[in-house]
């Protein structure tokens, strides 16, 4: 099933700082770096300091991620197709440019499609493991490679081009699934490096609830341990190809 939307592109944003897993920053297969870490962040209790004020309250001290979603990945899937024009594709865009250029896949958690949903979609006996130490941890591999790519302190996000019209809705029982979700390949983002325009892709995004989120990001399979960028390029690149899960 096709959408009727056109290609779309989300609007400028300026940083300062589906079930498969084969083709981040270079096109050839590049070793992940160091600074992903294979696994999402956990929460760590903190105790509480009796000296605080009630009033005080912790200062910033670096680059943070933005919610997309929270809590979404829990409830029901629905047919809503995906807008490029919410806050919610707008932050996942952000916190996924942050990861790049940070080299920390862990800011683009919110980006991700959430454990709870594939914990819904995925027709496996394990479905949290599968999305651990597989989906999650090729995506901090291509992280990596597409922060050895990028001039963290040079590079400037300008956009990020989804083509809609070639987008699909895979239905259940397709891709080794229970639920459907909307599907679209080679998705592009865009970005300026030294006034350079330069583009790299997101090989493979899915829907939950009305959200894009990164499910493959350099390929969707791969042929060994190693982070990926999906095809580089100078200038805005290409769009797609369509199809997929």
């Amino acid at each position: 099933m096709r959408a009727p939307l056109a290609v779309a592109v989300i609007a400028a944003v300026l940083l300062a700082g589906c079930g498969a897993s084969s083709s981040s920053q270079s096109s050839s297969a590049t070793q992940a770096s160091g600074a992903a870490t294979g696994r999402p962040p956990t929460a760590s209790p903190s105790s509480p300091r009796a000296s605080a004020s009630p009033t005080s309250s912790p200062r910033p001290t670096g680059p943070a991620a933005v919610p997309v979603a929270p809590g979404a990945g829990a409830l029901p899937q629905n047919r809503i197709f995906p807008s490029t024009h919410s806050a919610a594709f707008h932050n996942a865009m952000t916190d996924l440019w942050l990861a790049v250029t940070t080299g920390n896949a862990r800011f683009a958690l919110p980006a991700f499609f959430p454990v709870a949903a594939y914990r819904q979609v995925k027709a496996e006996p394990y479905p949290t493991a599968d999305w651990q130490d597989r989906l999650w941890y090729d995506f901090t591999l291509d992280v990596g490679a597409a922060h050895d790519l990028v001039d963290d302190r040079g590079a400037r996000l300008v956009r990020v081009i989804v083509p809609a019209d070639e987008a699909d809705w895979v239905y259940p029982g397709d891709c080794y699934n229970t639920d459907g979700y909307w599907h679209v390949g080679g998705a592009r983002v865009v970005y300026t490096e030294h006034g350079q325009e330069r583009s790299l892709g997101i090989a493979s995004l899915i829907s939950w609830r009305g959200v894009w989120y990164v499910i493959h990001f350099g390929a969707v399979l791969r042929n060994g341990v190693t982070g990926i960028v999906d095809d580089p390029e100078t200038g805005p690149g290409f769009p797609g190809p369509a199809g997929g899960c």
